[in-house]
């Protein structure tokens, strides 16, 4: 039951809704698309062309689909249709201009898909010939024609040129194959009137030949357009002048009577002017009187001017100058401020036969300058402090005449120049010096001076030059020799002071010394000590100074002394501070120099030293208390040897002697009579004597020991006891 009440529900409401009628969506493509030209690309006027569009699609159905072909020209369309058919779009050029060329193409539009073919570029050559038509072929002087040039079927943009023999009259440009132009021929006589075109195609164009001549006869008017001055000749400036211009009709003519009665039936008008001032007018006469000036801008010119028709004639007035325009002068030619001049104004040349010397006068203008006139035309006075414009104003019979102007710029004396150099002076190197003023008029010649001897000038003749010289010192002292001299005037030039500037001195003569606080000039140092590596230099300062140790390429230390020397200092040497030291300097002369290299040795410390002789006089004595005992025991072994035992003659006694030395005497030995053996520092006797004694000797002796002195004087005893 929900089934069937869903179904009717939506039966009811697609009632209410408006007819829609479903079309099965049809499946197309453009496959390709061509534009050709028939019968080719390049054809000549008057062919007849076909533009052929032709347009490959492949489609579902049997149903045609609507297409929408257009046709470009030059990227611009000239050409759209709407087609349900197969075949091929044709866009028709007959007769074909040169106007049609151009680059085409055409598009085809299905249901939003689109294609454009490649361009094709048709050209058409050849144009036709122009054909040229006047109104008249006998016209008046001034008389307008009307020209007519057509350029038979041509299209397009045409230019159209008008030509009296080879001279343009006239050109106009329109979009259609024909023009109509109206001009006038001034000059009486026989005319060749033609035309030709130009046809503009993309951004080129192309003309065409000339065409047919037209014979224009021109005819003078009856009417003589007469100018009349008075005098005729020798007119002076100030003389008054005549002038006419009148309308003379001569002989009627039959012409003109027959074909252009309306123009003596118009009103005429006469126009008088000379150069664009018009002068006076009138109808058939104009009179005008004026006075007579020299060099007058332009010639008279009196015109007729009768409807469409116009006709003038001028003449040429001289004039005679009554006196010359006057020139001014300035003497002497350059004045300094505050200084005297002399201006003169004088006319040149004047007519003698017209006027008197006494009647041309000459004054200065502007009246209120402080000049005062000496005589006719000259002038005296102290020159001003600025530019002052003074015009010479001649005059005579109400001829006015005004020189030229004269500009007076008064000079200023140079001040005393300025001298210094140009950035660092260093001894032994070209520098430069630039003297300076800082007033005084240009050219100024500065000569540079040492000790008031000119070395070199120079001339400043603008603004933006300066003086600057080249010059090369032995010496400090050599800087405060020069000087410049300035000059601008006939009088005496400025002198400056004495180049006062700091001289920098190369360095020189670089040194190294190395040493202790206790040894200030040895380079053996021992561990522990303060070492001073001092580096000086002859030269200028501040002086940066550079230490460096052999082997390493960078810099141990840098420092920068406003002295000659500085030191480097190495505290608490050790043995690796052993080794081969040089240092560099370099000062604003930009020359570094490099001292001879130190060899510092760095031995050892006093307490080790002491260490090492103590230990070594420990082993020395130690050495030799192991000598002396063994010395010792060594003479103890000897002395037991020495001992001398004596016994009784009697076998049956078992006594004994024995023989001791002690320290009192030399013993000699009494049997061989030599010297005993002393040891030289000690005097310790060494050699020994063993004495046989007699046994009754030695009874004589038992009970205690019996001493003989040998050699009596000496120190030494020899004692017999008995045991």
């Amino acid at each position: 039951m929900a089934v069937f009440l869903l179904l009717f529900s939506v039966l009811l409401f697609s009632c209410f809704l408006p007819r829609t009628v479903v079309y099965a969506q049809r499946s197309f493509t453009i496959r390709d698309i061509t534009l050709s030209i028939e019968p080719g690309p390049d054809v000549r006027r008057d062919i007849n062309v076909t533009l052929r569009c032709r347009a490959i699609v492949s489609v579902s159905g049997q149903e045609a689909l609507s297409r929408e072909y257009t046709i470009y020209k030059d990227s611009r369309p000239i050409y759209t249709k709407a087609s349900s058919t197969l075949e091929d779009l044709l866009y028709p050029l007959p007769h074909s201009r040169v106007s049609n060329s151009g680059r085409y193409k055409c598009a085809i539009n299905i249901q939003g898909q689109q294609m454009s073919s490649r361009v094709q570029k048709l050209t058409v050559t050849g144009l036709s010939k122009p054909l040229l038509h006047l109104n008249k072929s006998l016209v008046m002087n001034g008389e307008e024609l009307t020209a007519t040039c057509t350029a038979p079927n041509e299209t397009g943009s045409i230019l159209f040129y008008f030509y009296e023999g080879t001279k343009e009259i006239v050109e106009e440009q329109v979009n259609s194959d024909q023009v109509e132009v109206k001009f006038r021929l001034d000059s009486e006589g026989i005319h060749w009137i033609h035309c030709s075109y130009k046809v503009f195609v993309g951004g080129d164009s192309l003309k065409s030949n000339e065409s047919n001549s037209v014979i224009v006869s021109v005819k003078e008017l009856p009417f003589a357009v007469v100018l009349e001055i008075a005098p005729q000749s020798r007119i002076y400036e100030g003389d008054l002048v005549f002038i006419s211009c009148t309308v003379s009709n001569g002989s009627e003519d039959p012409h003109l009577s027959s074909e252009d009665p309306h123009l003596i039936s118009e009103e005429t008008h006469l126009y008088l002017s000379q150069g664009n001032k018009l002068l006076s007018s009138g109808h058939t006469k104009v009179n005008y009187s004026m006075m007579a000036l020299a060099n007058s801008p332009e010639d008279f010119e009196c015109k007729l001017e009768m409807g469409k028709i116009k006709k003038t004639t001028t003449k040429t007035v001289l004039v005679l100058e009554l006196f010359s325009t006057p020139t001014l002068t300035m003497s002497p030619a350059e004045v300094f401020q505050k200084e005297y001049l002399t201006l003169t104004c004088k006319s040149k040349s004047y007519a003698s036969e017209r006027l008197r010397p006494e009647e041309l006068t000459y004054t200065l203008d502007p009246l209120q300058s402080l000049l005062i006139p000496k005589e006719d035309g000259v002038f005296f006075g102290r020159v001003l402090q600025y530019d002052f414009n003074y015009t010479c104003v001649a005059t005579a019979r109400g001829i006015v005449k005004r020189s030229p102007t004269l500009t007076i710029r008064p000079k200023v004396f140079v001040s005393t120049p300025k001298i210094s150099a140009v950035g660092l002076v260093v001894i032994g190197r070209p520098f430069q010096i630039l003297c300076q003023s800082d007033t005084g008029s240009l050219p100024i010649n500065y000569t540079l001076m040492e000790d008031y001897e000119p070395l070199r000038t120079v001339s400043v003749e603008r603004s933006s030059d300066q003086a600057v010289f080249t010059v090369t010192i032995s010496g400090s002292e050599q800087i405060k020799r020069y000087m410049c001299e300035a000059k601008n005037s006939r009088k005496e030039g400025e002198l400056s002071k004495r180049l006062s500037v700091a001289v920098v001195e190369p360095l020189t003569e670089p040194t190294l010394i190395a040493g202790s606080a206790k040894f200030p000039n040895l380079p053996d140092v021992s561990e522990g000590d303060h070492l001073y590596l001092v580096c000086s230099v002859k030269g200028t300062p501040p002086v940066t100074f550079k230490w460096y140790r052999v082997g390493s390429e960078l810099p141990l230390y840098i420092t920068m002394s406003h002295d000659t020397n500085a030191d480097y200092q190495i505290p608490a040497l050790s043995k690796d501070h052993s080794g081969t030291y040089y240092c560099e300097a370099v000062n604003h002369a930009n020359n570094v120099v490099r001292s001879d290299p130190v060899v510092i040795e760095v031995r050892l410390a006093l307490w080790k030293k002491s260490v090492i002789g103590g230990v070594c006089l420990v082993a020395l004595v130690v050495s030799v208390v192991l000598l002396a005992l063994r010395f010792r025991s060594k003479r103890g072994k000897r002395q037991a040897a020495a001992e001398l035992s004596v016994k009784p003659s009697s076998p049956e006694s078992d006594e004994s002697l024995t023989v001791s030395l002690t320290h009192k005497t030399e013993i000699y030995n009494t049997a061989t009579d030599a010297a005993p053996l002393f040891n030289g520092t000690e005097k310790r006797l060494t050699n020994r004597v063993r004495y046989p004694l007699t046994s009754a000797a030695g009874a004589a002796t038992r009970s205690q020991p019996q001493c003989i002195s040998q050699r009596a004087g000496h120190d030494f005893l020899f004692c017999i006891e008995r045991k």
